[in-house]
């Protein structure tokens, strides 16, 4: 190309720093599978546990809540922790991850 000089030497700085941002991206998500999310109901009666990709690890619940004659409640409890959880996992997530734009995503993995 006429008036085109070290095109080759920017396409390959281009390509070290695409490499080094995978390689950047690829340490922050494990990092993310490592990340503890605690997600709380009823003034944390129910604690769920999860990793900053939503993956639930455990369940807490205080046998103070658990009535067998309102089962219904239990369940929008664990399901208000669940959120809750889920919530604090997705700004964890944008906090580490955000700057990776698209690229974050992992292939839709999350």
């Amino acid at each position: 190309m006429a008036g085109f000089k070290g095109g080759n030497n920017n396409m390959q700085s281009l390509m070290r720093q695409a490499q080094k941002m995978q390689e950047e991206m690829e340490k922050t998500a494990e990092l993310l599978d490592d990340w503890e999310v605690v997600g709380t109901a009823a003034g944390e009666a129910v604690v769920v546990y999860m990793n900053a990709k939503k993956i639930i690890n455990g369940i807490e619940l205080d046998e103070s809540i658990v009535d067998p004659t309102d089962v219904e409640m239990l369940e929008d409890l664990i399901m208000a922790a669940i959120n809750d959880g889920y919530a604090k996992a997705d700004k964890v997530y944008e906090e580490k991850m955000g700057k990776y734009g698209d690229m974050g995503a992992l292939g839709g993995m999350i």
